[in-house]
């Protein structure tokens, strides 16, 4: 059986590393707790990590509209690949 193409495999090395780097700094925040850092310094850290979760988020978003969706459509699945993707956008849009 052969692993399907995604809209991220053809940067997938560089999400993976991105991903670590985020992991890495979670690992850092709970280091920052378990120190008794002061709180802003710990929420500034936090803060970078949302937003390098939401650069990811948009990159995959990105490879998703360029790759999924147009072979998507090409199967006559548009309407209702747009209609996933705007819900994923929802989602990502309603935290906090």
């Amino acid at each position: 059986m052969t692993t399907p193409t995604r809209g991220y495999s053809a940067t997938k090395d560089q999400l993976q590393s991105r991903l670590k780097r985020i992991e890495g700094q979670v690992r850092g925040v709970e280091k920052m707790v378990d120190d008794d850092r002061y709180c802003i310094d710990v929420l500034t850290q936090i803060s970078a990590i949302q937003a390098a979760l939401d650069k990811v988020a948009l990159g995959l978003l990105d490879d998703h509209a360029r790759h999924c969706m147009r072979h998507g459509a090409d199967e006559g699945k548009g309407e209702e690949m747009a209609t996933e993707m705007m819900a994923a956008v929802g989602r990502l849009m309603r935290r906090g």
